[in-house]
């Protein structure tokens, strides 16, 4: 018998949907395999408008689920659980947060679950909140991949808000290519294997270190500093801005453009800077930061950690 496999995952673009399935691909006749997409009632737009996108923060950030859309998803005896999700605001999005509270994620509830991350470079605490969220409703962490934008931040940066605002993931002009690579993407097709060979052999317990030997984990001891200094002040800026009422609402415009406005300064012009001092600290505390990147690229959780 197949092992059977559920692939829940929430896809804005498409990008991540695509990676899950170059992932299975050489797989795919070996497993059974069930699709279940995460839709909102009322989805957020692509490309996004500037004030949609900054006013999204306080409720990503608190974890605040909104409706989403029934979900089909098969009474099975799942040998495994696929969820792709991406973060946004350095928290999981909107629609896995949603997910992840609804009485669909009852399925995972016993199940031993991969996760698989699409994102610019940050993940971090997405994923330390995704790990506390699977303990709450039962599930087993398996194993995590992640996929990153590996150009320099700030040319990240340009190609996402490129990306985001007007549709266009394509390199343009002095630009190259939006979000994840198209050559990473591709070879996501090496993790299928290794996820088969341990379902098959029932050694789930091994397969992250199979995995991080495939460099599912790419992590640099920078961007932790960068990280906690960022959730820090998301989070102080999303209990300000929910001050003034639920997302959407105008009472609390003024507090999102106030945030807006310092998130892209503190990017633009005090990155470089960041940058140097978290390089210089990651320096100074190599052993804390040595415990710290084999912490993140593995499963185990501890609340707190970031």
């Amino acid at each position: 018998m197949k092992p059977s496999v559920l692939v829940v995952y929430f896809s804005q673009s498409g990008q991540l949907r695509t990676i899950i399935d170059n992932m299975l691909a050489p797989v795919k006749d070996q497993l059974d395999i069930t699709y279940s997409e995460i839709e909102l009632e009322h989805p957020f737009p692509f490309p996004w408008s500037s004030d949609s996108f900054f006013d999204a923060m306080p409720e990503c950030v608190e974890e605040i689920p909104a409706a989403i859309k029934p979900m089909s998803i098969p009474d099975k005896n799942y040998d495994l659980v696929i969820l792709g999700y991406q973060p946004w605001f350095l928290s999981p999005s909107v629609p896995t947060t949603s997910f992840l509270k609804s009485d669909y994620a009852k399925v995972l509830k016993g199940k031993p679950v991969l996760t698989v991350v699409g994102c610019r470079n940050m993940w971090l605490n997405a994923q330390e909140r995704i790990k506390a969220s699977l303990q709450n409703v039962g599930a087993r962490i398996v194993g995590n991949i992640v996929f990153a934008d590996t150009n320099h931040n700030l040319v990240a940066l340009f190609t996402i808000i490129r990306w985001m605002f007007t549709g266009k993931k394509e390199a343009s002009g002095m630009l190259p290519e939006a979000g994840v690579q198209t050559a990473d993407i591709n070879a996501a097709t090496r993790f299928g294997s290794t996820i088969l060979n341990s379902l098959q052999s029932q050694k789930l317990d091994e397969l992250q270190p199979a995995l991080l030997a495939q460099k599912a984990v790419e992590l640099k001891p920078t961007l932790i500093v960068l990280e906690r200094r960022g959730i820090t002040n998301f989070r102080k800026f999303a209990k300000y801005i929910r001050e003034k009422g639920d997302r959407g609402n105008p009472e609390r415009k003024s507090r999102v453009m106030l945030f807006k406005r310092l998130l892209l300064t503190g990017i633009f012009v005090l990155s470089p800077i960041s940058g140097a001092t978290a390089k210089l600290q990651s320096i100074f505390k190599r052993r804390s930061f040595k415990s710290l990147l084999s912490y993140f690229k593995g499963i185990e959780y501890k609340q707190g950690v970031i």
